[in-house]
């Protein structure tokens, strides 16, 4: 079905791999568009919980987009790439409303480090190398590259990052908050597999509003703290709320896939 990318279930987690190693994983519409398949596949799946995000091999997660497929082009044209690829991958996978871990190996840069900026959660391998560095081609970044990065690690630094194209290590990445996470290679698909553990043993449902609730804050005129009155008194009327306090009184583990 897919030709750049693949996915796997297990255990209610799904595994989205960008597999285009011979160009390092780098995005082009294609691509773009078969993750945007594949995330609505997801969201649709009662089997998945989470989505662990990567790329093939061990040398990136995804380093930049595909430059040859707009390097000739115009001023509406470099508009529409923008906004055509926010909407369709960058956007859906912040609004998403399953949580996904970018387990980012590797380097992650241009639009792949837009992607995992875009991700609830970022746990990244001690050889990534992260970074923006559109303006040493005499653009800027274009898939949220500029907002995310702020949000995150402040507007000083963000500012840093893009002026100067330059990469950063991960463990400086952990320092100014990009990642939550920095581990070995090897033991990166795990820690995300333990992180997912933990979520699904939480109501999805709540997960689902907190996500709302949360990127509620950074919207331009959204009221974060009604959009969290709203979501909180939306939980009430949900099974899963009977079951998780029904659960607490009763002192035992709630199974909130079965409420």
């Amino acid at each position: 079905m897919f030709e750049n990318i693949t996915i796997e279930n297990k255990d209610l987690v799904s595994y989205i791999t960008i597999n285009r190693p011979s160009q390092l994983n780098a995005l082009n519409k294609k691509t773009i568009q078969e993750l945007h398949v594949a995330l609505q596949n997801c969201e649709d799946d009662s089997n998945t919980g989470v989505v662990i995000l990567t790329g093939s091999g061990e040398k990136a997660f995804v380093a930049g987009a595909d430059i040859k497929e707009f390097a000739h082009f115009n001023i509406s044209e470099g508009g529409a790439l923008a906004a055509r690829g926010q909407e369709v991958l960058f956007d859906y996978v912040e609004n998403f409303s399953k949580p996904i871990l970018a387990a980012v190996n590797g380097f992650a840069l241009g639009g792949g480090l837009e992607l995992a900026l875009s991700a609830h959660i970022r746990v990244a391998s001690l050889n990534a190398k992260m970074g923006l560095p559109e303006v040493s081609l005499g653009v800027i970044p274009g898939y949220g590259g500029t907002q995310r990065l702020a949000q995150l690690v402040g507007r000083g630094k963000a500012n840093e990052m893009i002026f100067t194209a330059g990469m950063i290590s991960a463990e400086d990445a952990l320092g100014c908050g990009l990642v939550n996470y920095v581990v070995d290679q090897e033991e990166l698909i795990s820690t995300c597999e333990s992180l997912a553990r933990k979520i699904l043993k939480n109501s999805p449902m709540a997960i689902r509003s907190a996500i709302k609730s949360v990127n509620a804050g950074y919207k331009s005129g959204v009221n974060g703290y009604e959009v969290e009155i709203e979501e909180f008194g939306k939980c009430f009327g949900t099974p899963e709320f009977k079951e998780g306090t029904t659960a607490f009184l009763e002192k035992r583990k709630a199974n909130f896939r079965k409420a």
